[in-house]
């Protein structure tokens, strides 16, 4: 069995989702293999976990922004204030919009 160094690579400030899936396939690719020694196998799995958890954070945050993007996409400033006065008072919005 041929043994490969799994150390992780310096700290990079925030690679990217795409990158960080295809380190996360190599590395399973890699334990499936059988080819590590079981010290190399856990230090490779360690390595998956922490790739996992940056991945999921990545993906957290781009929820997030999609969310809020989304959210300020659905109101235009001053909805609020119009709902708000429209459940107070149902007779307001039907005189903006022509009814009687």
């Amino acid at each position: 069995m041929a043994e490969q160094d799994v150390s992780p690579e310096p700290d990079q400030a925030s690679p990217e989702f795409a990158e960080t899936l295809s380190e996360l396939e190599t590395l399973v690719n890699r334990l499936e293999s059988g080819e590590l020694s079981l010290e190399s196998s856990l230090e490779a799995f360690e390595e998956g976990v922490r790739l996992t958890r940056a991945a999921r954070e990545r993906l957290s945050q781009a929820e997030l922004k999609v969310q809020t993007l989304t959210q300020q996409g659905d109101s235009a400033p001053g909805d609020s204030a119009i709902k708000e006065r429209t459940q107070a008072d149902p007779s307001a919005d039907e005189s903006r919009q022509g009814g009687r």
